[in-house]
């Protein structure tokens, strides 16, 4: 009998035990979201804007001066001071094992100082933001701005323009395994884009169904891309190849969205800025390096890799009387 009673007090206090000992808790943890790039905006879609028109009213043709007479107060300074971006693979970057500025820009930056001084590095380069361009000439904290800077009707507005040195094709880059295979695809995706860029006009148009990720620069495209904060990145396929280059798990898809024209940009002449002299020797120095076959050197050593080319743009300048 008492061992009866005795196992019916376990039985009955392991039943209490059971009502009265909560469950474990068990604590799931959500993803953490990544932030995004510093002074990233998000567009929603549907944005509505003009296409940047890209009609050129032509460049001021070189002359038969000599740099002294056409740049004096380059010459009295003893270098000349180039905007450039330091992020923009292949075409202007610094080196992470020298530090040292590379790329097709930084080369043709080169290629202008050496007609002006007979020194290629007779040359201050300094980091110039995409957004913040137009200001440093305005401000005459460069005399130049070599930086993958297409030639658009609106900006012509506010610098001037040497004569086209470079034609890129608009493409997407997105990731390997992914199944986008043209801008039809991006329809409820993230596009990332630099702002103010003519990218951006160029994703509003042909992605009308997507959100835009726009950001300061590309390298941050490659981040959001890496990060999947964005399924693509809509740029001109020169930049989209130094992008490549960094990143072989992404791919430049075939579809052209449409054609850039980069000119070196200069601060429009007039009482403020007599470029005039400056416009000239920066389009001798393209005419000189496409007759003398320097520009397909550059091309070789930097882009031909990863896209193909019909060539140097042709010479276009406007008449004067």
């Amino acid at each position: 009998m008492k061992r009866f009673i005795s196992i019916a007090c376990c039985v009955a206090l392991v039943a209490c035990g059971a009502e009265v000992q909560p469950e474990p808790e068990t604590n799931i943890v959500s993803p953490v979201a990544l932030p995004l790039p510093p002074g990233a905006i998000i567009e929603e879609p549907g944005a509505i804007t003009r296409p940047a028109s890209r009609e050129f009213l032509g460049s001021l043709r070189p002359d038969q001066r000599t740099p002294q007479e056409r740049v004096p107060h380059i010459i009295e300074r003893g270098r000349i001071i180039v905007g450039v971006d330091q992020s923009q693979n292949l075409m202007s970057f610094s080196d992470p094992t020298s530090g040292e500025l590379r790329g097709f820009e930084v080369e043709l930056a080169k290629e202008i100082a050496q007609d002006i001084f007979g020194d290629p590095n007779r040359i201050e380069f300094r980091f110039v933001d995409s957004t913040d361009r137009i200001r440093a000439l305005e401000s005459n904290q460069v005399d130049i701005v070599v930086q993958a800077m297409t030639i658009t009707r609106k900006r012509q507005d506010q610098v001037a323009f040497s004569t086209p040195y470079f034609t890129a094709q608009t493409r997407i880059l997105t990731v390997t395994n992914t199944d986008i295979q043209s801008a039809k695809d991006l329809a409820g995706s993230t596009v990332c884009v630099t702002d103010q860029s003519t990218g951006l006009d160029t994703t509003r148009r042909e992605a009308p169904e997507s959100r835009i990720l726009r950001v300061r620069n590309w390298s941050d495209c490659l981040v959001a891309l890496q990060q999947n904060q964005a399924a693509a990145i809509i740029s001109d396929d020169a930049i989209l190849s130094g992008i490549a280059a960094q990143d072989p798990y992404t791919k430049i898809l075939p579809q052209v969205l449409g054609e850039e024209n980069y000119g070196v940009a200069i601060a429009k002449p007039g009482h403020r800025h007599p470029t005039d002299g400056l416009i000239r020797q920066v389009n001798f120095t393209i005419e000189r390096i496409q007759n003398d076959n320097t520009w397909w050197a550059m091309y070789q050593r930097w882009l031909e890799p990863y896209q193909t080319t019909p060539g140097p743009p042709p010479f276009e300048y406007r008449e004067e009387r």
